[in-house]
């Protein structure tokens, strides 16, 4: 999908090469629609690296030192560049600037220059008409990509170590939108991945700002802090909450939200502790068990049993 909000935020800067594979025969390192973004001295995304990727961010660079363009190529991996997939991939790579920014809801164009055939056009009509988005797909000589919606409202609650490492983690991950809270902007680094951040003095009162059906990780830096945003989500509502801890922490809280009067459904409904404890306690280890987890299952119907 066509990620247009990380394709923005990065022409804020300047001109921008975005690549994406736009078709591939036999193996290929990363899917169709997979895709990169390139400016001069930076790059994020991958499409799926070696040396397929090093030539086509060369390539990209040298675009943009050109002043722009659009380049289609097809490379046998294995004769053009020596990689052992075997497989060809198809590249398309665009430069982009803040004011020539694609529209939505599908991005449609011709990879080698042929009209618009009847079939586009009837795709295109269909997306507009009943909003149903096809999947990235190549009809009849055009590449077709829909535009990247986030599906799923994260709040990330705490700034601290395990907090930055949950938002450097998911950020990158189109289909969520972070909403990230601490008491005070100080608390966020200076660069903060892309994510809504919101800085209050109390952010238990920020919880009626969130959806009732967002999923929320919460890992503050206060204990007291933690069970007043469970207590208070547990009256809100929301489609996942995780809270980090231990299994004496999660039967702490299990006995003192049973005591602020919520039933033990409604308690057994938070996840604690969050991530995969076989993979360790630092923050990234927590936010890569977490990840995996957002991955593998939709939290809005995940119940595990080291719920609280």
């Amino acid at each position: 999908m066509f990620d247009l909000a990380a394709l923005r935020a990065a022409t804020a800067r300047g001109p921008v090469a975005r690549i994406v594979i736009a078709g591939f025969k036999g193996s290929s390192p990363r899917e169709l629609g997979a895709a990169m973004l390139v400016w001069a001295d930076g790059q994020s995304g991958s499409i799926g690296g070696g040396a397929l990727e090093w030539q086509a961010m060369q390539r990209a660079r040298a675009m943009l030192a050109k002043g722009g363009g659009r380049h289609f190529e097809t490379t046998a991996l294995g004769p053009n560049i020596g990689q052992c997939c075997g497989g060809a991939v198809s590249l398309l790579t665009e430069v982009y600037s803040a004011d020539s920014l694609p529209q939505g809801p599908l991005v449609a164009r011709a990879l080698e220059g042929a009209p618009m055939p009847l079939g586009v056009k009837r795709l295109l009509a269909k997306a507009r008409n009943s909003g149903s988005l096809p999947a990235t797909q190549v009809l009849q000589g055009w590449l077709i990509e829909p535009i990247t919606t986030p599906q799923r409202q994260i709040w990330i609650w705490g700034a601290g170590h395990v907090g930055r490492a949950l938002a450097e983690v998911l950020s990158p991950l189109p289909q969520l939108a972070l909403t990230w809270i601490d008491v005070a902007a100080e608390r966020f680094p200076d660069a903060p991945p892309p994510s809504r951040i919101l800085p209050v003095p109390a952010p238990e009162c920020a919880v009626t700002l969130a959806p009732q059906t967002a999923e929320h990780l919460i890992v503050t830096y206060s204990h007291a802090l933690d069970l007043e945003l469970c207590h208070r989500l547990l009256h809100h509502g929301f489609g996942f909450c995780g809270l980090i801890g231990s299994a004496s922490k999660a039967a702490r809280f299990r006995s003192r939200l049973a005591a602020l009067g919520h039933s033990p459904q409604a308690i057994s409904r938070i996840l604690c502790p969050i991530g995969d404890p076989a993979l360790g306690k630092a923050p990234q280890a927590i936010a890569i068990g977490v990840a995996a987890h957002m991955l593998r299952s939709n939290f809005l119907s995940q119940r595990s049993q080291c719920s609280i």
